[in-house]
């Protein structure tokens, strides 16, 4: 006897995927019985063929598995020499033919090769995807190959077969021959068909259209028009026979829907078979006409559909069993009468089969009031699903507002529903009542209250249903259902809230909008904490798109007083809070005041509890604007100011001008102040906020600019008291440079002269032609008639000319004209004109207004006598420093060339010089036998001798220097900062560097390098710093006192508490800390305080004075059935924690799958625990009742067991599996593995040494 394994059928099924089934079954038998073996289910692989063996030729079933073919192909074809569009084969591969390949390649992601012919013909081989060679093929062939054109005529109608759906047979053939086919548009009554492209590609082309059409030629469409009587009986019962005679002649027969009154049946296909299928309908439909007769009967028209069945499925078995057809009326008319067609032999039994149908469902109205209907229906249906289920095929239907329900279906089920249904009326009717109350409509939403909680309290406290109608309905009565008890109980209390509403305040609050959602709140919780202080009081906010200040409370009228104070006292804490105050800060001081990481702002931020907004990077703004209480926003304003001021040598000095001159000083748009603050080098000047009633102006900025200011605006102060008089005046944009002259001379001329004030408009201006003249009013008019003699002779152009010598016009044009833009600038637009380079000519053309003309002459003057008087100065400077010297983006050489008005060039670097010597500190030269200045460390200076001394003097003292610091090396690391963050704050603060020496080297000094002022800013910084380190060593001394004490390891969870609250709660109180032993220490009862000696004596104190309490504390079990734990600790442990805090006792529920699921542990003192015991008894008590309704109803709704009862004795065993024979496993000396087993199975990552060989081969890891 053979042996047999098992395996399951899963395994087996995923070895056969792929092959087919008379392959694996061997043309055995298909029969249950039958064990395959185990080569024939599990076939081996074929094995590689020795050298010399047919390839082609795969043995076994692995060889029915279908090749997958390569997604990349390659065609090569060849364009010959007198087809080829680009026939210039000098540069070969770098022509237009390349050009093309390259963008083809680029467009359809193939890869293209060429290669050239002895012919000179072109040899082009294509690779890739089939669509992109494709795709490339059809464009090689427009752009590289000569195009010929041919016409082809087929008939019009069969253009569209051509086309295809969606047009994807066009686009097919055209990449399968490389063309561009044309064919007309159906309005063209042309039937030609143009086709462009190689000779070739027309002649492929040509062919597969004339090939469409011809088979196009041999298909035909016929139209009959027969009776729509008839046409049942050619269709056939369910199309049967209409389906036969279309596979019969391979024709299509399309008869028309019952539904639609057409009369014409449409047959396509062959000619021959298109004849052949009109024969046998013709047929069909003589035979009819001559044998079949009709008779009408008269059914009422609600039985029609019992007759038509669903989806016409009854007709349909009449005309099967009888070969009759009924034709039934419209359902849209009113006509009752059906017409039976056939046979006169099969009319009769056809009739039977109507009047069977139509008297098989019985229709039966039921009357019942409508308020009960929900009340027979049940909660979720289960009333009325009770009479479905056992008479499943009776339809129900309950109709809104009718007083009755209407039951359909088979005779003696609708017999047996209608006798249940009445008799669950009669028992309502004696258990239920209704009522109706009217209140006013308006009071809808409050008797429904918040989410429903006051109706759904009424139905649940007196058993009830309340319908309250819909806003829609504007109805008022509220209609009550239930018990007649709960009803008149509910109706009262209803009556009752109504009339206490009637009596309701309502008030209006003035709020502004603004503050609406700080009231509210993020996701509405500050106003729902209002709402729970006052649960009586209603409060409606308007919608945000009203712009509606009032905020309507409504309720009791005491509570309502009580809230409108409350949100009052709330709008006044937001009033108060939203004070607002700007800083003007310099711009450059902005990144001092945020601190690194924000770490400054965010300090004031915290301790002034405001809001501080700075402006952006790119913004000119200077503004720093300050939000929160007016107290603490000054005292943020203070701190901003007090980093500036320490920061620079920034001076604040007040001003007292009277307050009613302080608009006229600012100015139209602020025009006049802001002209004060820019000739004043950027002061910040600040007025008091309008109706403050202050004369204090505060003037703050550098020193001696705040002094300039300050005389400036007294003097206009004393000018505005004396006589305030204001003109303006038109000024084209390019002049204002020119009126106001180089740094303002022309204008203070004009000022000194009239002493009046001369404003010009700002680049924000909106009015930039428009001058303002402020003064007494002959000062003005004196200034204004001066101004508009001056302008007019702007307006008035001459050319002029003079002689510079050639050898300076460089100097004019080079960087792009730069010198001549300036002097165009600041001349009014005067044009300036060189002669072109090579003329040899000196003479230079001027053109513009005569004043402006005449001024850049002798600028242009002023200019050649300073080349001429240029000399060059070197500076030596070792190349290590010039980066230093240069400044962020060179801006310090900038500045130096712009005061000096010199030209600084620096060497190229010297990328390959060695070690560079030892730096020199404090940038003092060193002797010449220790520094000799290479190439690369001079520094030229070019312009008039006095300002290049003065430039190279100003270069010198940005070299750096350094100076050493005596600082403890155990402090070294506290400098430095966690991950370099405390130097690298100090070098951004003081613009240094700060070299701190290496820890190996165990060195007290810390090197400042920087500009002299910066170094000496960072070394008392750095000393500052060094006093706190050490006033912060000593404090640490203080903290680290260190205190044990003995607490029995039982307590240590309650010192802890719930989430570390107790222990945390200590902590902080005392300021200590406190640390538990771990798990594997040898002395668990030791636990360790640390802090300042005083702190933790206290923290001891209080640790003592717990675990005294918890020393009296006892714990008891009490049983409690484990089905009413889950209601006693409540939605998320709310209800037992309640429970605790209540009677100050812990208590502890047993664990998933514990032995004892019944017992639960109570913790507290000896009293707590008795009172909490005793309640918890209660608890059991009152839930258990509940528990055991509910099982005892859940036995009830227990659906029907599936398995339908009964069965085999064996039919739980487990399935057998899938069997094979002549296993490996069950050869002689060999056993099947064990599936228990880590070592024939073993987990992965788990290596398991091989004991032996087994039937599977060697095992390999």
């Amino acid at each position: 006897m053979s042996s047999v394994a098992v395996l399951t059928q899963e395994s087996f099924a995923e070895h056969r995927s792929g092959l087919r089934d008379e392959e694996i079954t061997g043309g055995t038998p298909e029969d249950e019985a039958y064990i395959p073996t185990y080569l024939e289910a599990f076939p081996p692989l074929p094995e590689k063929g020795a050298p010399g063996e047919k390839s082609g030729e795969p043995t076994g079933a692995w060889s029915k598995i279908r090749p997958i073919k390569a997604s990349v192909i390659t065609q090569v074809f060849h364009v010959p020499l007198e087809e080829r569009r680009y026939k210039d084969n000098s540069q070969f591969g770098e022509g237009e033919e390349a050009k093309v390949c390259l963008d083809i390649m680029q467009r359809t992601g193939a890869h293209i090769e060429l290669s050239l012919a002895k012919d000179q013909g072109l040899s082009i081989m294509v690779t890739g995807k089939l669509d992109s060679v494709m795709k490339a093929h059809k464009e090689i062939v427009a752009r590289l190959q000569t195009q010929a054109s041919a016409t082809v005529t087929i008939p019009k109608e069969h253009h569209r077969f051509v086309i295809g759906k969606n047009g994807e047979k066009l686009q097919e053939l055209e990449l399968k021959t490389a063309t561009k086919i044309a064919i007309p548009r159906p309005d063209d009554p042309s039937a030609n068909i143009r086709i462009t492209g190689t000779k070739e590609g027309i002649e492929k082309a040509r062919h597969e259209i004339l090939l469409i059409s011809a088979e196009q030629d041999k298909r035909a469409v016929e139209r009959l028009s027969l009776e729509k009587a008839f046409h049942p009986f050619i269709a056939g019962a369910h199309n049967r026979l209409v389906q036969e005679l279309s596979q019969e002649t391979g024709a299509r027969i399309s008869i028309p829907p019952p539904s639609l009154p057409k009369d014409e049946i449409v047959i396509t296909g062959e000619k021959e078979a298109v004849a052949l299928a009109i024969a046998h309908i013709r047929a069909i439909y003589e035979e009819k006409k001559r044998k079949t007769t009709t008779i009408s009967v008269e059914v009422k028209k609600s039985q029609h559909k019992y007759i038509v069945g669903p989806k016409g499925n009854t007709l349909q078995e009449i005309m099967e069993s009888t070969g009759v057809s009924v034709e039934m009326p419209p359902l849209d008319s009113g006509s009752e009468t059906i017409i039976l067609r056939g046979e006169p032999d099969k009319l009769g039994p056809a009739l039977t089969q109507v009047y069977a149908k139509a008297k098989s469902v019985m229709v039966v109205e039921v009357s019942a009031p409508a308020w009960l209907h929900r009340f027979i229906i049940g909660k979720k249906g289960q009333n009325i699903g009770r009479i479905t289920q056992q008479l499943p095929k009776v339809h129900i239907e309950f109709t809104d507002g009718e007083e009755k329900i209407t039951l359909e279906g088979p005779t003696e089920e609708v017999e047996q529903a209608q006798v249940q249904i009445q008799d669950m009326i009669k028992d309502l009717m004696l258990r239920m009542d209704y009522t109706e109350v009217n209140i006013d409509q308006r009071f809808h939403r409050h008797l429904i209250g918040k989410n429903g909680a006051n109706i759904n309290r009424i139905k649940e406290q007196y058993k009830v249903s309340v319908r309250i109608p819909q806003d829609s309905e504007r109805s008022g009565l509220v209609r009550i259902e239930g018990d007649p008890q709960g009803v008149q109980l509910a109706r009262r209390e209803l009556i009752e809230m109504a009339q206490r509403m009637e009596n309701e305040r309502t008030k209006d609050l003035i709020v502004e909008q603004k503050f609406h959602r700080t009231i509210i709140g993020q996701k509405g919780e500050k106003i729902k904490e209002v709402r729970d202080k006052f649960p009586e009081v209603i409060i409606n906010f308007p919608d945000p798109s009203q712009k509606s200040d009032i905020v309507q409370l409504r309720g009791p009228k005491n509570e309502v007083e009580k809230c409108a104070k409350f949100l009052q006292k709330l709008i006044a804490d937001l009033i108060e809070n939203s004070y607002s105050i700007s800083v003007p800060i310099f711009k450059q001081f902005h990144k001092n005041i945020i601190g690194k990481g924000g770490a400054n702002i965010k300090k004031i931020r915290e301790e002034t509890n405001t809001k501080i907004d700075l402006p952006t990077e790119n913004s000119n703004s200077e503004m720093i604007v300050i939000t929160g209480r007016k107290a603490n926003c000054e005292a943020a304003r203070d701190r901003i100011l007090a980093i500036q001021r320490d920061l620079a040598n920034i001076k604040e000095a007040e001003v007292t001008i009277p307050a009613k001159l302080h608009n006229s000083l600012i100015g139209s748009r602020g025009s006049l102040v802001r002209s004060v603050m820019e000739e004043c080098g950027g002061v910040h000047i600040h007025f008091p906020s309008e109706g403050s009633g202050s004369d204090k102006v505060t003037i703050r900025g550098p020193a001696g600019e705040v002094e300039k200011a300050r005389k400036q605006l007294l003097q206009l102060a004393e000018e505005k008291q004396i006589n305030n008089f204001t003109a303006e005046l038109q000024a084209k944009p390019e002049y204002h440079k020119f009126l106001i002259g180089r740094g303002g001379a022309n204008i203070r001329r004009v000022r000194d002269r009239t002493g009046a004030r001369i404003i010009f408009p700002s680049p924000d201006d909106p009015e930039q032609e428009l001058i303002t003249i402020v003064g007494r009013e002959e000062a003005v008019r004196l200034a204004q008639k001066e101004l508009e003699t001056l302008v007019k002779n702007l307006d008035d152009v001459i050319e002029d000319s003079m002689v510079v010598e050639p050898r300076h016009h460089r100097h004019f044009v080079c960087r792009r004209g730069q010198v001549l833009r300036e002097l165009a600038e600041e001349y009014g637009g005067v044009a300036v004109s060189f002669p072109r380079t090579g003329t040899h000519s000196d003479r230079v053309t001027l053109k513009g207004a005569k004043d402006c003309v005449e001024g850049a002459k002798r600028r242009i003057q002023e200019i050649i006598q300073d080349l001429e008087a240029q000399v060059t100065v070197e500076v030596a400077i070792p190349q290590r420093y010039h980066r230093a010297v240069m400044g962020p983006k060179g801006s310090r050489i900038q500045q130096i060339t712009r005061d000096h008005e010199v030209q600084i060039k620096f060497p190229e670097r010297e990328e390959s010089a060695g070690v560079e010597p030892t730096p020199q500190e404090n940038g003092e030269a060193s002797p010449e036998a220790e520094f000799v200045p290479r190439k690369c460390d001079i520094i030229t200076i070019s312009g008039r001798a006095e300002k290049c001394e003065l430039a190279r003097a100003a270069l010198l003292a940005l070299v750096p220097v350094t100076v050493d610091v005596e600082v403890s090396y155990d402090l070294h690391r506290y400098i430095i900062g966690q991950k370099g963050s405390g130097i690298r704050k100090m070098m951004e603060e003081y613009e240094v560097n700060i070299w701190v020496p290496q820890p190996e080297q165990q060195s007290d000094v810390i090197k400042i390098t920087g500009q002299v002022a910066n170094v000496e800013r960072a070394r008392l910084g750095l000393l500052e710093r060094v006093k706190e380190l050490q006033a912060e060593q000593e404090d640490r001394a203080l903290r680290s006192f260190k205190l044990t004490i003995s607490v029995h390891p039982k307590y240590h969870p309650k010192i802890i508490g719930r989430k570390g609250a107790v222990i945390s709660q200590i902590r902080k109180d005392h300021d200590v800390n406190v640390q538990f032993p771990d798990k594997g220490d040898e002395q668990q009862d030791l636990i360790t305080i640390s802090g300042y000696e005083r702190n933790v004596e206290e923290a001891r104190a209080a640790i003592e004075r717990l675990v005294s309490v918890l020393e009296e504390m006892v714990s008891e079990d009490v049983k409690l059935d484990h089905r009413v734990h889950a209601r006693i600790i409540g939605a998320r442990g709310k209800a037992i924690r309640k429970l605790m805090e209540e009677f100050k006792v812990d208590i502890r529920f047993p664990q998933p799958g514990s032995d004892d699921p019944d017992r639960v542990t109570v913790t507290g003192l000896p009293e707590s625990v008795d009172n909490a015991i005793d309640h918890l008894l209660n608890l059991e008590e009152e839930y258990m009742m509940s528990v055991t309704e509910t099982e005892t109803m859940a036995a009830y709704m227990k659906p029907p067991s599936r398995g339908g009862g009964g069965g085999d004795a064996d039919s739980g065993a487990p399935a057998k599996g899938f069997v094979v024979r002549d296993a490996p496993w069950n050869a002689p000396g060999n056993k099947a593995p064990d599936m228990s087993s880590a070592e024939d199975f073993p987990t992965f990552g788990a290596g398991v040494a091989p004991k032996q060989m087994s039937a599977w081969g060697p095992k390999k890891f």
